[in-house]
């Protein structure tokens, strides 16, 4: 496989210029972008899949929706609705994709939607009763058709930026000059004891202007799994023997943290729709188990035959360090842009 990313270097040039064209088109005027009279906090990345966007977009959430009403957009990857869609108490995985679907289920309080057309998906949210005062686009950094006011850009601590390449020899959407684009950068997925020497190191790798600010974060494992009826406490079955069952595009630090000799990994393709097949399949190897998904994957998975015997672990983004520098950045923002209730 690696040597195939190799061979098809000349395809990734291609696609580097032809990424570098739109983007010099955007910032131009060439192509429009268009801005909204609120505030729009864009999440993403520059490269496929895995940086930990659904954690952070959560973490944002929790900031802010006590003092504002708060909408989430998101594309809806693979789902099987088209348009936009405004989630309600017929919405599933399957309409919305498990990622919105996830934020409809844990967070009452705000409007979730769904749009491939981030400008039509604004729009419609607004013509909603009451209309929310902050968005947050979900994995839309490349989206330059909407030009949000803040821009938060992820990249792994195991995959930087910086010593990536574009697709498809590497793993970029576009050059990693694109990331001039962000207010803040997150490196996330650290290990907890990341030092500051190594700190600063990755700062000189990603090479980022003087006004924009870096953060570093880790997944935080909750230390009790969760089904639709009911909890355990990981310590307690942390030895028992699971079937542990991920559909994420990197899906390790999910497995080390459960794994036992005994248990059962099965792996699936990111945002892998279950079939019929799958399900018996999980069933069959789960007998007498313990069985653990990803929350994302429990989305997909809790109406099926498994619900009876099925937990997922929650996770969550956690800062090593200036969590109160990163708030007061977003809160900031926010407060200034605002449009007060009458």
């Amino acid at each position: 496989m690696k040597l195939l990313r190799q061979l098809l270097f000349p395809f990734a040039i291609i696609y580097g210029w032809i990424t570098r064209i739109r983007n010099f088109c955007f910032d131009t005027g060439i192509l429009k972008s268009y801005s909204f009279d609120l505030p729009v906090i864009a999440v993403g990345n520059l490269s496929v899949g895995g940086t930990g966007k659904t954690p952070q977009i959560e973490y944002l959430i929790r900031l802010l929706q006590q003092d504002y009403r708060v909408a989430t957009l998101s594309r809806g990857y693979k789902r099987e609705s088209k348009g936009f869609v405004l989630a309600d108490a017929d919405a599933n995985a399957r309409i919305l994709g498990d990622e919105p679907f996830q934020y409809y289920q844990k967070f009452k309080k705000i409007q979730v939607a769904v749009d491939a057309n981030r400008k039509n998906g604004i729009e419609q949210l607004l013509l909603q009763k009451p209309k929310p005062q902050v968005i947050l686009l979900d994995d839309a950094y490349q989206h330059r058709k909407v030009k949000a006011g803040f821009y938060v850009l992820l990249t792994s601590y195991g995959e930087l930026y910086s010593e990536d390449r574009m697709l498809p020899t590497g793993n970029l959407r576009e050059y990693a000059s694109g990331a001039k684009r962000a207010h803040v950068v997150v490196v996330t997925k650290c290990p907890v004891g990341l030092s500051e020497q190594e700190q600063n190191s990755i700062r000189d790798k990603l090479k980022l202007t003087k006004e924009q600010a870096l953060f570093f974060s880790t997944i935080a494992y909750q230390d009790s799994l969760c089904s639709e009826k009911t909890t355990l406490m990981v310590q307690d079955i942390i030895q028992e023997d699971k079937v542990l069952v991920a559909g994420i595009a990197k899906p390790e630090p999910f497995f080390a943290h459960l794994q036992t000799a005994n248990s059962v990994q099965i792996r699936y393709p990111d945002h892998h729709h279950f079939t019929t097949k799958d399900i018996l399949e999980i069933k069959k190897q789960s007998q007498n188990k313990i069985l653990i998904t990803t929350e994302k994957d429990f989305m997909r998975l809790k109406d099926s035959v498994l619900k009876e015997q099925l937990y997922y672990l929650p996770i969550s983004s956690a800062f090593l360090n200036n969590e109160e520098a990163f708030r007061a950045k977003i809160k900031n923002y926010v407060a200034t842009n605002v449009t007060k209730p009458a």
